[in-house]
This record gives structure tokens, sequence and C-alpha cells, in this order.
């Protein structure tokens, strides 16, 4: 065989893996291109929504040391903690990530807004589960203040995911304590177990 048949080889390979690349570039370079913890959050949201909580907890961690502050990380361990009952350590994660939101993002940060909103909606979904109604209600209102459209009920997509369509919205459960909590205490029913059981936690 010749020398130039020898080239010739080595450079199909070189020009096929380049036509590769330039083929499948745009389908992985969003992977390359994400925010610092972004890959992580998501693996935790995965592991999340599975019930993997420890390794949800560790990917939201490890997201947390690429990025401190990732607010989806943190939300992340939030909605670990109260999946898990760890309800002391929910209300602070979410304590730090409301007033880390209330500083950080800009009015027109639509992510940010609904994170901040989704985060009350959550303390508030806890603070109900402790027996802390009044102040669970104060979180229900900042949280349909802050953002109404991502607190207000589950949406078509969350349905379909979930096949549910009877789940309990903020607005809902906020005008329900409101309303009980206007009755003498001895007239109050503020537990229903079957139906706050139907309370989801809120993510963005």
């Amino acid at each position: 065989m010749s020398m130039g048949g020898k080239l010739f080889k080595p450079a199909i390979v070189v020009l096929a893996i380049v036509t590769a690349g330039f083929f499948f570039w745009p389908l992985i370079s969003p992977y390359f291109d994400r925010p610092a913890g972004d890959f992580e959050t998501e693996m935790g949201s995965n592991r999340l929504q599975d019930g993997r909580y420890d390794q949800a907890l560790d990917f939201f961690n490890e997201a947390l040391q690429l990025s401190p502050n990732h607010r989806g990380a943190l939300m992340g361990r939030a909605l670990v903690f109260i999946q898990t009952e760890q309800y002391d350590d929910a209300i602070a994660e979410l304590d730090y990530l409301i007033d880390f939101l209330s500083t950080e993002s800009a009015e027109d940060d639509a992510t940010g807004v609904a994170t901040l909103a989704s985060a009350y909606a959550n303390r508030g979904i806890v603070k109900d589960r402790v027996g802390r109604y009044e102040d669970a209600l104060a979180d229900y209102i900042e949280a349909l203040n802050t953002d109404d459209e991502t607190v207000d009920g589950p949406g078509v997509i969350h349905k379909i995911l979930y096949g549910a369509d009877d789940l309990s919205t903020v607005r809902d459960r906020a005008q329900y304590l409101y309303e009980q909590l206007a009755l003498p205490e001895a007239e109050r029913l503020l537990r229903v177990p079957e139906l706050d059981d139907q309370q989801r936690m809120y993510k963005p």
C-alpha cells in the first residue's frame, strides 16, 4: 500500500469525527453550558420525585458546593426535609431561601419571583402541618401576593403527571383558615386530614 493510502484512512477518521461533532454539539452543548449546580439540582429533583430522599439530598448538597445559594438546590433541600417530616430543618431552609430571594431577586426575574412565592407557600404548608395556623395563613397570603399564578392551583402538566385535579390550592387553604380563625376558638375546625393531605409542595 502506498504512503498516500496509509494517510488517507486516518484522514477519513478525523473527518468523520469532526462531522459528528458538528452534528451532535448542538444537542449536547446545553449540558456543558449550564450554570454551575444546575445538572446536580436536576438529578436531585429526579431522585426527589422518585422518593429517593437521601440521594436527592446528596445531589442538592453537591449543587450548593458548586454554586452557593443555588435557589433550585435550596428549594430541593427544603422539599426533602418536608417529605421526610424534618419540619424544623425545612423551615430553617425556607427562611434562608426567602431572605436570600427577597434581597437578591430583581422584580423582572420571573423565576426568582416564582421561587419566592413557592418558598412562602411551602413554608406555610409546614407551619400548617405543625399547627401554627396564623403563621401559615400569613405565608399563604405572602405567596399569593408575590406570584399568585405560580401557587394558585396545580396546572395542566401537574394533573397529567399525577392524575389529580382535586388538590388543595394555597388560595383554597388560605380562605379556609381565614374563615375558621374568625370563629370562636371552640368552634374552629383547623385540621381535616383527608383534605389537608391533598396539599402539594410547590416547585417553580
